[in-house]
Parts: structure tokens; sequence; C-alpha cells
């Protein structure tokens, strides 16, 4: 069933509002894909937070213009679909854990903004951390000479009051 041409203008301004806030574009090509693995594949972005249509690239192409991604519609070939995500890793991993599991779905391509990316790029994108585990990778290094200094700090009391048992051990044991 085709759009007419305001549904058209519709879908065109919600991908180009997407694009607007979105740190990646990671786009794949479904063919073969059946109804209930595409369920599994959209339920899954739409808990990981990324947007997941299947747009015609016609469409696309045009909501792409002047945002950072432009330079994407050379990949833009074939029955795509597409994973717009706030996060610059998330949609890389969602449909790269799913493309593990089901072999119909294969990754074409994606972009980060004013950054293409192939295959192998989206790859090994997917296999970083997300940001909030290298915040808390970051947290955990920053805290670390703290609360060695605090350990250390607790040890002079500590050796103290250890020094003081042992002297009374041995005065009680005389």
């Amino acid at each position: 069933m085709s759009l007419n041409r305001e549904e058209k203008a519709v879908v065109i301004e919600e991908v180009a509002a997407e694009l607007a806030k979105a740190q990646s574009v990671i786009i794949a090509e479904y063919r073969g894909l059946d109804v209930a693995s595409a369920t599994v594949l959209r339920k899954t972005a739409r808990e990981s937070g990324v947007y997941l249509r299947v747009l015609k690239n016609t469409l696309v192409r045009r909501a792409i213009v002047g945002t950072p991604f432009e330079e994407l519609s050379a990949q833009l070939t074939g029955p795509l679909i597409y994973g717009i995500s706030t996060d610059p890793v998330e949609a890389a991993k969602v449909l790269a854990t799913f493309a593990k599991t089901n072999d119909k779905l294969v990754i074409k391509g994606g972009a980060l903004p004013n950054n293409i990316l192939s295959q192998d790029g989206v790859k090994a994108l997917a296999t970083m951390p997300s940001r909030e585990e290298l915040l808390s990778k970051l947290l955990g290094t920053m805290q670390a000479p703290i609360a060695q200094f605090v350990r250390t700090l607790n040890e002079v009391p500590t050796k103290f009051v250890r020094g003081l048992a042992a002297v009374r051990d041995q005065k009680e044991a005389a």
C-alpha cells in the first residue's frame, strides 16, 4: 500500500525529528525475516530505546538531507530496516545481537554523526561498552584512590589498638 503525499511528508518529518536527536543510525537488510522474528526484534529495540522502523529508502534520503547522516544516502539500497538511537552504541548492539541468532538479518552499515560505518565498523561498535558502563568504570577508577586513602588512614588506629591488645594479652599471661 503506497502513501499519499501528506502521509509521506509526515513520515519524513518523523524520521527527521528522530535523526535530529540521534547519535547513530544502523541499517540492515531484513529480506526473508519472518513476522515472529521481526516482532521479537522490535520488542528488543523498544526496550533498549532504539527507534526501529522499515522505511522507503527515498523517504529516508529526503529526511537525512541537512543532517550529519547525509553521507549515508549512498548505502540506502534494497529492503532496509533502520535503527536510530540517541546512544551511539545501543542500535548497533541490538541489531548485531539479533543478527547473530538470525541469519536473515544482515547488517549493511551505519553512521555516526559525520562518519560512515561499514559492516565491520558496526560490529566493532556493537562490542563497545555502553555509556552507562563506561561511566560506572570511570567512577570506580576515580573512587579507588580515595577509598585506598581512607583504608590507609583507618589502618593507623587499628594497628594501635592491636598493639594495645597484644600488650594487654602479654601482661595477662605474665
